[in-house]
């Protein structure tokens, strides 16, 4: 019997942690299931407990925890909170964890996994946004590979394969523009959450469908790009490609450009991520270009989405810039979901964080925690203002 490949998937009752087990299942017989995690969805880890036989799950809402060792009664270890998420993420025999947490909540795990030597395969973007410098120093110390799941990133990724980084003139996003890329900014005003969650092409999670539908998504994955393949900001390019079809290109210096294409199936990146550098046979639906009549491609308006213009100016001040942009978009889609603050202002909200923040040098995780703690009772206090 050949090895299996010993994985952790971090956030398996997410969309990406479900779509990962989707692939998993295909390919059962090469992988082992050591640890699953989740926050409040505790029903639905039993279900994947009951299927998968994991070493272990992580849970990382307290209460939740307590209500699943009431209910449930697995023979496997059953850990709590940011620490049982770390030891799951960190566990000596993972080959491989895929890091699906949603926002700040990645970046300890991923540093305890790196730190213990154990590929990542990164779907979480907040995790660079915020601690890109330390991680990446980190994955560089200790060999660690992280390939990013990011439908962009794995086809910036994929046309980079065999290419020389001074080969490249600049690498160009693909953005599906979210719900509102035909809404005029004039009616941003009226928006609903129903409507920003009805995004056109994906299917995902609340926070990252709102974050879509701001492109403050698409700001995070510059910066995300800037540290996975070490380029500036002015060789970070976004195009709005409302179709999805188009995942990203790059631009070389001779004026060639390669660009990747599937339909819009986080299974593909996420295969992709799991074998890489290999690629399997999988039967997904396949892209037929004869089928595709239209393919659309228009620059942003930075003007009407203000968040991809702030994720720029935070990728070129720097320091703490990146990591109050993501505490305080947390905060401030958070207010959104609840139905607290108008989609218009969470690019409002943001921007005044990031204008009157006491900027502070980072040089560890714990200055990153700080920042990180502090924007976000600012935020809320900035929110608290805009309400009164």
């Amino acid at each position: 019997m050949k090895d299996r490949k010993k994985i952790s998937i971090l956030g398996s009752t997410g969309s990406i942690g479900l779509q990962s087990l989707d692939v998993i299942n295909l390919i059962e017989d090469d992988y082992q299931i050591n640890f699953l995690t989740a926050n409040t969805r505790i029903d639905l880890l039993a279900q994947q407990v009951e299927k998968y036989h994991p070493i272990g799950v992580a849970i990382t809402d307290e209460a939740s925890y307590w209500d699943f060792k009431k209910k449930y009664n697995f023979d496997c270890k059953v850990l709590c909170g940011e620490d049982g998420v770390s030891e799951a993420a960190s566990f000596s025999e993972n080959d491989l964890i895929i890091q699906a947490l949603v926002g700040f909540s990645g970046v300890r795990p991923t540093l305890e996994a790196i730190s213990h030597g154990i590929k990542i395969a990164l779907a979480n973007k907040e995790t660079l946004v915020s601690a890109g410098k330390l991680i990446t120093e980190a994955a560089a110390r200790n060999n660690v590979d992280i390939i990013a799941i990011d439908s962009e990133h794995s086809a910036i990724l994929q046309c980079l394969i065999g290419e020389n980084k001074d080969s490249i003139k600049k690498i160009v996003l693909t953005a599906s523009g979210g719900p509102f890329f035909r809404t005029p900014v004039e009616d941003f005003i009226n928006l609903s959450v129903k409507e920003a969650l009805n995004h056109p092409n994906w299917q995902m999670g609340n926070k990252i469908t709102i974050d879509s539908a701001t492109l403050m998504n698409k700001g995070f994955e510059v910066i995300e790009a800037h540290w996975l393949f070490g380029l500036n900001a002015d060789q970070i390019e976004v195009i709005i490609h409302p179709q999805s079809i188009v995942h990203s290109f790059v631009h070389f210096v001779d004026s060639s450009v390669k660009a990747q294409l599937g339909l819009p199936d986080m299974r593909i990146p996420i295969s992709y991520a799991l074998n890489y550098p290999r690629r399997l046979k999988f039967d997904f639906d396949e892209l037929d270009l004869t089928q595709i009549t239209t393919l659309e491609f228009y620059p942003p308006d930075l003007q009407k989405f203000r968040c991809l213009d702030l994720a720029y100016k935070s990728l070129n001040e720097g320091g703490d810039a990146p990591i109050v942009l993501n505490a305080a978009n947390e905060i401030a889609v958070k207010s959104f979901l609840d139905y607290q603050i108008k989609f218009h202002q969470i690019s409002q909200i943001i921007e005044i964080a990031l204008e009157t923040r006491q900027k502070k040098s980072i040089n560890s995780i714990e200055d990153i925690n700080y920042v990180d703690k502090e924007t976000r009772i600012k935020t809320k206090e900035i929110i608290n203002k805009l309400r009164n």
